[in-house]
């Protein structure tokens, strides 16, 4: 069977032997500070390993219970999978009791064990009389149904049956999904001698390998995993779930602090503005206004900031959840679903907790239809969030969709097999309504063109990109435009694009002087006017005559001799067929002067036109046919 990796925490009121159930459990003592040992409480985080059989490795985190270190434990619960509530037989639940329950509800934990401590200090009866008064606490949370253990950490009463609880509990949950790309958020840093610096935290997401690449968030610090620990053993790898100890290479302790993540990917989110939906606690002793300083507690940051409604001013005996946003004094690292604690700095209190619905939070309107906006988001299933996604940037990176929607990569890649997801150029995708949407931008633009310039063989390619690249990144328009093209919804001629059943036409008021200019211009044979003449002479504006012209010299209906002389295509023709069977392999320039009969106005330019045609081709002072 597969080894499985979890996390416990306990939990609870400051002195209702947390850290001794610790100890009875794992043998290890977790207050290891001098000033932990001196004043008997805890401080900081402790951790230890708790071997209860070889299918789990399971790490436990002591979490402070003093009111003064809450942020500790925060940090301390805000990965794990299970948590044991401690709540000592004589005092029974006590106020930290209550604000941690708070806490682990708003943070998402499910599963929890009610571990009664100190037992052997009260009677039976008195003992059942702190079990009613529990449960009685505990409707209404999420440890309402939860199991109870009696247990006295000296005397190692109830130990045995509490391990076997912990192995039931988390025999019934889900394992960490390890395969996905590695986040740890830090929650502690410091230097061992002879090793440099050294971060610690639980595994939220992915595994992590000794030597592996990794990166510092928010700070972008480039780093290396030099060596792993799990409790004080070395290790080559952790997985999602665990404690570990990184050394990382080339850093100093001042680079980092708890807080930071340690990611593995560059798709995290690093931001200062997060859409939320919130839920405050029942007894908030003070209303909280718009904009008001709030304290954000997200994996083990601890960020001020501001929080803004969308739909009232103030906050005020709410039971229902609220969708507002938090915009932060300091970037954090976060991802949507990501569980957050909301206190107040002063008077301090925890006031609410929720979850991130999106990251990339943007300044709203107040107002309903901002959030019936986050109503949508936070209801959103993955495939809306991959659609909404790809209607916001049109084509996107695995990597960038990951960052955008905070799907992991196989959710993403499950979708993207979906047809109508489809795969550009560079590992770029898109979504099959971006074309189609894109492919309506294409005919109205076409079709707009073809009435404005009713003369002109379509609209060049790179005009059509220009146009819609303001809107579209260019890989979507080239992808659509090919699409278009194999399925015949439009046609290319050089690099002009049409509607398929277009074909140029002269505008209806213009049509029949265009035509007698036409006619004029062939009449004249080689000997034509300059192009001015004919148009003043049909009465034909300047923009019109211009319209005509592009169209005449590029479906070559007529060859340009000079800047103001043009011939009909059909002329051209005949003179050099006339040249042709009156010389041999070549000719000189009094040859074509005698059989064409023009003067040297229209000689050179003509001789010139049919070496750019490559009919002919010019050595000194005579001219051959290039054979075909």
């Amino acid at each position: 069977m597969e080894k499985r990796y979890f996390t416990i925490g306990m939990a609870g009121h400051i002195d209702h032997g947390k850290t001794s159930l610790t100890k009875a459990l794992t043998s290890v003592d977790t207050d290891r500070l001098k000033e932990e040992k001196e004043r008997q409480i805890s401080i900081e985080l402790g951790f230890a390993p708790l071997h209860i059989d070889d299918t789990m490795a399971i790490s436990v985190i002591d979490v402070p219970g003093h009111e003064r270190f809450i942020r500790q434990m925060i940090a301390g619960v805000a990965g794990i999978d299970l948590v044991i509530l401690v709540v000592a037989a004589d005092e029974g639940v006590m106020p930290q009791t209550k604000e941690h329950l708070e806490i682990l509800s708003f943070l998402g934990v499910k599963r929890g064990i009610v571990a009664i401590s100190k037992i052997e200090k009260v009677d039976q009866d008195f003992t059942e009389l702190v079990r009613e008064e529990i449960s009685e606490q505990l409707v209404g949370t999420v440890f309402e149904n939860a199991e109870m253990v009696l247990v006295d950490s000296i005397s190692q009463v109830g130990i045995v049956e509490l391990k076997n609880t912990i192995k039931n509990q988390l025999q019934q949950l889900e394992a960490r999904n390890s395969s996905g790309s590695f986040r740890l958020p830090i929650d502690q840093v410091f230097t061992v001698k002879g090793q440099g610096t050294v971060v610690r935290g639980t595994v939220y997401e992915g595994s992590v390998q000794d030597g592996d690449h990794l990166t510092i968030l928010p700070s972008l610090i480039e780093t290396k995993a030099r060596q792993l620990q799990i409790h004080q053993q070395s290790t080559n790898s952790a997985n999602a779930g665990q404690r570990v100890a990184v050394n990382l290479s080339g850093i100093n302790t001042n680079d980092v602090k708890r807080g930071d993540v340690l990611v593995s990917s560059k798709h995290y989110v690093v931001t200062e503005t997060i859409d939320v939906t919130i839920k405050f606690v029942s007894d908030l002793d003070h209303v909280v206004k718009q904009r008001g300083l709030i304290k954000c507690h997200i994996g083990t940051s601890e960020v001020l900031g501001k929080i803004v409604f969308f739909d009232r001013n103030e906050v005020e005996g709410e039971t229902e959840e609220v969708l507002c946003q938090l915009r932060l004094e300091e970037p954090i690292v976060t991802k949507r679903g990501d569980r957050l604690i909301i206190r107040r700095p002063s008077p301090t209190e925890t006031i609410a907790g929720g979850w991130v619905i999106d990251p990339h939070g943007k300044k709203y309107r107040f107002g309903e239809k901002t959030i019936e906006m986050l109503t949508q988001k936070r209801e959103g299933t993955p495939l809306d969030r991959m659609l909404d996604a790809f209607h916001q940037h049109k084509e996107l990176l695995k990597a960038e969709l990951m960052k955008v929607t905070s799907l992991d990569e196989y959710t993403i890649a499950e979708l993207l097999n979906e047809e109508k997801f489809i795969k550009l150029r560079a590992g770029y995708y898109t979504h099959n309504s971006i074309i189609n949407e894109l492919r309506k931008k294409v005919i109205s633009l076409i079709e707009e063109y073809h009435t404005n310039n009713p003369l002109r063989l379509g609209m060049n390619k790179a005009e059509i990109n220009q146009e819609l690249s303001r809107t579209y990144p260019k890989n979507v328009v080239e992808h659509t435009l090919d699409l278009m093209l194999e399925d015949k919804t439009v046609k290319k001629e050089g690099q002009f694009i049409s509607a398929v059943n277009f074909k140029p036409t002269f505008p209806k008021q213009w049509a029949k002087r265009m035509e007698q200019l036409i006619l004029s211009i062939e009449e004249d044979q080689l000997h034509v006017k300059p192009w001015d003449e004919y148009t003043s002479l049909v009465g034909l504006p300047e923009k019109e005559a211009g319209e005509l012209k592009w169209f005449l010299l590029t479906t070559n209906q007529v060859y340009q001799l000079d800047d103001k002389l043009v011939v009909n295509g059909a002329v051209i023709w005949n003179a050099i067929n006339r040249l042709k069977e009156h010389t041999e392999t070549g000719f000189e320039l009094k040859d074509a002067k005698e059989i064409l009969s023009v003067s040297r106005k229209y000689l050179v330019p003509l001789l010139e036109l049919f070496d750019t045609l490559r009919v002919t081709k010019r050595e000194d002072n005579k001219r051959f046919w290039v054979k075909t």
